[in-house]
């Protein structure tokens, strides 16, 4: 094996290492995303355990947090909660990056 090849393979390793974490970020900012969104709404227990899996359906855990952002404002509207798609924006962002220190400290 060449010294290209361990380099390559290097990358591919540090490449899928990076791919895991953040999947696994998107995982959890969701499902602290979720825990906020269900406390507005007065869900609590199995209700907001079941709110939580519907925000970890794999087309939003994806590039695009869009959709995500549409689901959360148009789930809090339907119970007469007014957020803008900015604050649930900005809300996930925030959650995101405790996800990711979270992950860092092992925790």
């Amino acid at each position: 094996m060449t010294t290209f090849d361990k380099r390559e393979e290097g990358f591919e390793a540090k490449f899928a290492h990076d791919e895991e974490l953040r999947f696994l970020a998107l995982a959890r900012r969701n499902k602290l995303l979720a825990a906020w969104a269900a406390k507005l709404m007065d869900r609590e227990g199995a209700e907001a355990d079941a709110y939580a899996a519907t925000l970890l359906a794999p087309d939003l855990l994806g590039h695009d947090d869009e959709r995500l952002v549409r689901k959360v404002v148009a789930d809090l509207k339907a119970r007469g909660i007014e957020r803008s798609a900015q604050e649930v924006l900005s809300k996930s962002n925030e959650l995101l990056a405790r996800a990711v220190s979270d992950i860092e400290a092992g925790r």
